[in-house]
């Protein structure tokens, strides 16, 4: 945290027209270049739908290659792709039971808000989610649009 106020400190952005708008104050709080690199490796995560598909799965359930591939009706070959480029990226694990393993979305603030991002665009309650969580949400946002 202390790394991002010094290089915004270092390298102040001055907006050569004001038009009223603060414009200078919101660059003030601008994420890092490394930031928006970040979020574009996120979001091309989301580019492909059999991934998204992938990824909706593992952010509700812990499940096997065979299960995957019969849940989005591809082969195992094809999904074991999808799993090792959505491994890559750090955004799920796996883990050894017996023969089989088992995948599911990692437990970081990268994938939860992964999470959200894929369950926000299908606009559905996340059942891993209190009501209490999903209420407290939709009040704060209802404040903000007034």
């Amino acid at each position: 945290m202390e790394e991002k106020k010094e290089s915004k400190a270092l390298h102040k952005i001055h907006i050569p027209h004001d038009h009223g708008h603060a414009t200078e104050d919101i660059l003030d709080v601008m994420p890092k270049i490394q930031d928006f690199m970040d979020a574009s490796e996120m979001f091309s995560q989301l580019s492909d739908s059999t991934r998204l598909r992938i990824l909706w799965i593992l952010c509700h359930s812990e499940e096997c290659v065979n299960d995957i591939a019969a849940a989005v009706e591809m082969s195992a070959p094809a999904v074991s792709h999808h799993l090792k480029l959505l491994k890559q990226t750090g955004y799920i694990q796996s883990r050894r039971e017996g023969k089989e393993v088992l995948y599911k979305l990692k437990d970081t603030e990268e994938a939860l808000t992964l999470h959200r991002i894929v369950d926000g665009v299908f606009s559905m309650k996340c059942p891993l989610e209190s009501d209490f969580v999903l209420n407290e949400f939709s009040e704060d946002n209802k404040k903000k649009g007034e």
